[in-house]
């Protein structure tokens, strides 16, 4: 595959797929990774011999990315990446078929999602100072964050437009771009507002053009924000907050269907606002919540530990 190819595929991945571009270049270098291995075994004349590649081609490459010590969930990740290449392949008339179809992903361990206890997340949207420009800026991005549940990439992409302050609800492209509608509270009214009318403007002004500019979130000189800026904010806020262990924002993003399952939403509810497609991919926060139950129940209850002062009564 030509660099031509692999910017084709990168486009049909953006366009077609409607995957974030951060997947779209994971997607084209794992692709790039799959043709080297085929110039090894095959030389470097038949590295794009696509039409050749088949079940027994897929379970060698597989064997070799054991063999380099790669991890399941990557060996899944890369295994998912070249699905979508002869998907491209196919649509391209470069294959007659998809083989990745017939090879199985790893089965990958469960990872429950990291999130903040209620707490915690209180001294995280505490931490900005909201006496200040960028203060309000940071306060109304981390209330949203927790408020909707939307990713650090749909907050950077918010305009303006999609916000409706009275209904306390905002219009959000996700993945693949599909639609739907979040709501937040008062707090987090409360602060975009006064990001709003006090902070943007002043943001906004510091732009050397006239340009017009719906992005809600600016930076200091007027422009959209990125999702690595929300990053490095929510690892700044969580030093200034004390709290013990580093998050990312998409822990952010946990903590509010964690928080709202504990308190008794139900996981259609939750499904709907966080986005998912599937309900399975909601689900694991059942698991989040149970395991913090067991924590609170072993610290909380007399007969929860053998050897109480209840147990020793007893005998």
């Amino acid at each position: 595959m030509s660099a031509a190819y692999v910017d084709a595929f990168i486009e049909y991945l953006l366009n077609s797929r409607g995957v974030s571009a951060h997947t779209a270049e994971a997607y084209a270098h794992d692709a790039v990774q799959f043709m080297d291995f085929l110039a090894s075994v095959w030389g470097e004349e038949r590295s794009a011999d696509f039409a050749a590649v088949d079940y027994r081609t897929l379970r060698d490459y597989v064997a070799h990315l054991h063999r380099m010590k790669y991890e399941r969930r990557s060996i899944a990740r890369k295994l998912s990446a070249l699905r979508s290449l002869f998907r491209f392949l196919v649509a391209e008339n470069l294959a007659v078929a998809n083989p990745a179809m017939l090879a199985r992903l790893p089965k990958l361990d469960q990872m429950l999602p990291e999130f903040l206890y209620p707490q915690e997340m209180a001294a995280l949207l505490a931490a900005p100072d909201a006496g200040t420009v960028l203060g309000r800026r940071d306060q109304a991005i981390l209330e949203l964050l927790y408020s909707t549940g939307m990713r650090r990439s749909e907050v950077v992409a918010l305009i303006l437009r999609d916000i409706e302050m009275g209904g306390r609800k905002i219009r959000v492209t996700g993945k693949g771009r599909k639609q739907r509608e979040v709501l937040f509270g008062e707090p987090a009214a409360r602060a975009l507002e006064e990001y709003l009318e006090r902070s943007r403007p002043v943001l906004l002004a510091a732009r050397r053009d006239d340009k017009q500019e719906n992005t809600c979130f600016l930076s200091k000189s007027g422009r959209p924000l990125n999702g690595g800026y929300i990053y490095e904010l929510v690892h700044k806020y969580i030093i200034q907050a004390g709290i013990s262990h580093d998050i990312s924002p998409h822990a952010i993003r946990h903590s509010f269907a964690t928080h709202m399952l504990d308190a008794g939403a139900d996981l259609r509810t939750i499904q709907e606002l966080l986005g998912h497609a599937s309900l399975a991919s909601t689900e694991i926060y059942t698991h989040v919540t149970l395991r913090h139950m067991r924590d609170v129940y072993a610290r909380s209850h007399p007969l929860a530990k053998e050897g109480s002062d209840l147990h020793a009564e007893s005998r």
